[in-house]
């Protein structure tokens, strides 16, 4: 039989769940929600990988959301526009030219890895830039 640690099985249903929680009204209590919204989802910033020029040992910051003004990199609108949603930190092991994910659907954040390509991204519509 599968024994599972009370812990550990909490933190696999906040996960399965996005993480969120909401609060029990007879209780008070903390406990995971079934009701709530999925996590947010990141936005298609672009449908081409943004070309950029990366330095070795520089620490970057990936917008992971979409909502950027700054493409590739993040600007902080995650926190206005999708709260669920982190920027990813990376530091490139080596200086040289780099192909960054636009489409925020990569399998290997923050490069591209031709994600864009499908239709899935060619046949959705980008949002309004301000």
């Amino acid at each position: 039989m599968l024994r599972v640690r009370a812990a550990a099985l909490g933190a696999l249903m906040r996960a399965a769940r996005g993480g969120r929680r909401c609060r029990d009204p007879s209780g008070g209590l903390r406990v995971p929600s079934l009701c709530s919204a999925p996590p947010p989802q990141p936005v298609i910033a672009a449908k081409e990988p943004f070309p950029v020029e990366l330095k070795e040992g520089k620490s970057y910051i990936w917008c992971a959301c979409g909502h950027s003004q700054r493409q590739p990199f993040c600007d902080g609108a995650h926190k206005k526009e999708a709260p669920g949603l982190s920027p990813l930190r990376f530091t490139p092991a080596r200086t040289g030219p780099a192909w960054l994910c636009g489409c925020k659907r990569t399998r290997t954040p923050p490069y591209c890895d031709g994600t864009h390509k499908g239709e899935a991204v060619q046949g959705a519509p980008l949002p309004p830039r301000a």
